[in-house]
């Protein structure tokens, strides 16, 4: 059983919601990514989401597009983020590291190798933005044990769905409104009335993200989903904070998303 089947599985009979940060590898600099990732587990998240930095990342909003610019001006790529999340696993074999990205820096590396290493590092699940799942290498990925992980946004009709369901694995992730990462407008009753529709299509746990900033929009997910995703706000705060205070900010927010969401699953 993958790592990210048997942490949604032991959150269900727990009746837990999972929180899954996200962070861009390399933002503020390599050296601490690692730090981060131990510091958000401390905190209360089940999945970590780690960017795999890209020039062009079309579907984040501006607070990652400048993680990702800070991340690149590094000089971190693809295999440096392999090597971090196997630092990581040298403490932790416990928690999902999930690699979010493009398709370009896994194109230039080759499916298989890619596919190769990041088992090798410690990764559990795949999602790559600009690669339709009639396109995706989930074979592959699923031959080195890795979950090929799809979005599904307000537009996606239920034919879509079906398929997207056939080829992913780990979960689906529900993008929460009509644009870009970090955006402020989401219809939460909108994706209260989604999240259902999409159950009857997919066996696969429901993650909604993109737009969610405070306890209280995690709280109210957290009644209908079964992981809520957040990445632009704590991107924000890393970029606000001094870097020996970064650690200490992440605990206090992640932590109270983590209590949010606790009090607000019945």
């Amino acid at each position: 059983m993958s790592r990210l089947k048997q942490t949604f599985a032991e959150l269900k009979a727990r009746k837990r919601v999972a929180l899954v940060p996200y962070i861009t590898a390399g933002d503020p600099n390599p050296q601490m990514t690692v730090a981060m990732m131990h510091q958000l587990v401390a905190s209360g998240a089940d999945v970590l989401e780690l960017g795999v930095p890209f020039s062009d990342p079309m579907a984040d909003g501006p607070a990652i597009q400048r993680a990702t610019e800070r991340a690149l001006a590094h000089g971190v790529s693809l295999r440096q983020v392999l090597d971090m999340v196997a630092g990581f696993r040298q403490q932790d074999s416990h928690t999902p590291v999930v690699l979010m990205g493009y398709a370009n820096p896994v194109e230039r590396m080759g499916y298989e190798t890619f596919a190769g290493l990041a088992s090798v590092a410690g990764v559990d699940g795949v999602l790559l933005v600009d690669i339709p799942p009639e396109e995706a290498p989930h074979d592959i990925m699923a031959v080195h044990g890795l979950d090929m992980i799809f979005l599904l946004s307000p537009t996606t009709t239920g034919q879509r769905m079906q398929l997207i369901a056939q080829r992913a694995s780990g979960f689906v992730y529900y993008v929460s409104l009509k644009g870009v990462t970090g955006s402020n407008q989401m219809d939460l009753n909108e994706v209260e009335a989604r999240v259902p529709v999409i159950r009857n299509l997919c066996r696969l746990p429901v993650g909604v993200g993109f737009g969610i900033r405070d306890a209280e929009t995690a709280q109210r997910i957290a009644r209908f989903a079964d992981a809520v995703v957040i990445g632009s706000r704590i991107i924000e705060m890393i970029e606000q904070s001094p870097s020996d205070q970064i650690l200490t900010r992440l605990d206090e927010f992640v932590g109270g998303i983590r209590s949010a969401l606790d009090a607000g699953k019945p």
